[in-house]
């Protein structure tokens, strides 16, 4: 498979199983199926754009670098940059939707996170499984 139809393969997959993890999750905690499904298109859509965003940006910065490679140091400040923007965006439009305060919101997300890194690092083992490494890694 192609490097491009691997990531479009990736992202629809990972989209997908996000989107139907997220809405779960919400109804699981009282909100409506109606606003859960909204909800978390939406936050599919924003975190999309945004990654194509911050990591075009980040990448220019790093481009601009003397200290070429990616250091322990610069991911998590990637990790942090990403993550921080996300939530900049996804609390308010958790608030609003689903009519909570900013702080629920802010929780919310937190726990969101928490579920993410463990769902991100799952998909990418099954993933690789069925579709094989990519040439970068193989």
């Amino acid at each position: 498979m192609s490097p491009r139809v691997r990531r479009i393969v990736y992202v629809i997959l990972y989209e997908i199983i996000a989107i139907a993890m997220t809405s779960a999750a919400m109804i699981a905690l009282g909100h409506e199926s109606e606003t859960s499904g909204l909800t978390a298109v939406l936050s599919s859509a924003i975190a999309l754009a945004w990654n194509w965003v911050f990591t075009s940006a980040f990448e220019r910065w790093e481009s601009r670098q003397t200290v070429r490679g990616r250091s322990l140091l610069r991911r998590v400040v990637h990790a942090i940059g990403f993550e921080g923007g996300l939530t900049f965006f996804l609390v308010p439009l958790f608030a609003w939707l689903l009519q909570v305060s900013l702080w629920e919101a802010l929780m919310m997300d937190i726990s969101l996170l928490m579920l993410f890194l463990v769902y991100t690092f799952v998909f990418n083992l099954a993933f690789d499984k069925m579709f094989g490494l990519p040439a970068s890694a193989a």
